[in-house]
């Protein structure tokens, strides 16, 4: 994520917790797009801390080593490192099933400090390394192990507020759309930025349509069906990708560039990518979308930033 401060904790806390080596580190590097330093991750030492912008909303993102020695001292410490907590993301390594059980029995220690405190925010579980190539091939075997330990957790856990996410840094769409879904939950106008991408694309005959942020986080989408949707989310960390690499510069005869856009051409469907500034002197925000012809007009895509900017900065 592009991280604003270090150290502040002002703003809607969202926590990051669970077992050491569940991969907690590793989703945030995803949104990143630092993938390259996953591979070379040593363990999160304590409690990291950093603000990062969503929507105009300063988020304060705990990110909780899960060794056991931090695990102790947070249980015994819970109004430092609990209080004020408004979402939980707590991270079980699917791969790892002799570890489940342990992973549980903390998730059961962490609400218990929540019920002391007292606070009850929505828990957001991510079975992850939720691995492609490994679900092919034990697709049943992933499926029984995630139900059991769903219904597991809400039998022992007895918490109302708890949710459930497969996610994978392979799949870099099940990362993005869990955080994406989880932090519109705190934004009161998630519905009216839904409902004006979707007026926009039918005006424009989109197919499908996707608004990213900076972070690699959704503030708005629309899709035509299911196939639109995989279409635009397997494009997607290709064109962030290479906007970081090469700030739309040079490179592919498969790109049509313009300025602050790429098109590129697939039969006869085109996949825009293009930056939009929706308030000067924030960061930009990026257009994703696809459709059927090779018409886009830059007077449409004003109308849009225009009501985008509205709806957010206001």
């Amino acid at each position: 994520m592009e991280y604003l401060k270090e150290e502040k904790t002002t703003g809607q806390k969202i926590l990051f917790t669970g077992l050491d080596d569940a991969g907690k580190t590793s989703i945030i590097l995803a949104l990143q797009r630092e993938f390259s330093k996953i591979a070379i991750l040593s363990p999160t030492r304590g409690a990291q801390r950093k603000i990062f912008e969503f929507l105009g909303k300063e988020i304060s993102e705990w990110d909780l080593g899960g060794q056991m020695t931090y695990r102790i001292s947070y249980l015994k410490n819970p109004n430092k490192y609990f209080d004020n907590t408004e979402i939980v993301i707590y991270v079980i390594d699917i791969q790892n099933e002799p570890r489940i059980p342990e992973a549980i029995s903390y998730l059961k220690d962490v609400v218990y400090q929540f019920l002391k405190l007292p606070i009850n925010p929505p828990i957001y579980v991510f079975f992850h390394k939720y691995d492609p190539v490994l679900i092919r091939n034990k697709l049943n075997n992933f499926i029984a192990l995630t139900e059991k330990s769903e219904e597991t957790m809400r039998n022992e856990l007895n918490y109302e507020k708890i949710y459930f996410y497969n996610t994978s840094i392979y799949d870099f769409s099940t990362i993005m759309h869990a955080m994406s879904e989880i932090l519109l939950e705190l934004y009161p106008k998630a519905q009216l930025i839904e409902k004006t991408i979707k007026e926009f694309a039918n005006k424009i005959n989109s197919e499908g349509l996707m608004i990213i942020d900076e972070n690699s986080l959704i503030i708005g989408s629309f899709y035509k069906d299911e196939k639109i949707k995989k279409i635009l989310d397997s494009a997607t960390p290709y064109f962030l990708t290479l906007n970081d690499s090469f700030k739309l510069g040079g490179g592919s005869e498969e790109l049509l560039q313009d300025q602050d856009q790429i098109l590129v051409q697939r039969a006869n469907r085109y996949i825009l990518f293009k930056q939009i500034i929706l308030k000067t002197g924030f960061s930009p925000y990026y257009v994703i979308l696809t459709k059927k012809g090779q018409f886009f007009y830059k007077d449409d895509f004003s109308s849009l930033i225009n009501l985008l900017g509205e709806i957010i900065f206001r």
